[in-house]
């Protein structure tokens, strides 16, 4: 089954390539930085959804008919 949650093959190379940075990376400094800047994202991310998904919730349902 199709899960609409799925990376596509573009963001799993992406998630790869980035990953692969992450474990050459020897200066602490630099991924301490990262591992902030991915926290900030993920979490901006996460209410991004929620703002969509209360936008869907409290949209009007169309007309029936």
């Amino acid at each position: 089954m199709d899960n609409a949650l799925s990376l596509t093959l573009g963001q799993k190379f992406e998630v790869e390539r980035m990953s692969r940075a992450i474990d050459a990376e020897a200066d602490l400094q630099v991924l301490r930085g990262l591992a902030k800047q991915l926290l900030e994202a993920w979490h901006t991310q996460k209410a991004a959804t929620s703002w969509v998904m209360r936008q869907q919730l409290s949209a009007p349902l169309p007309p029936l008919g």
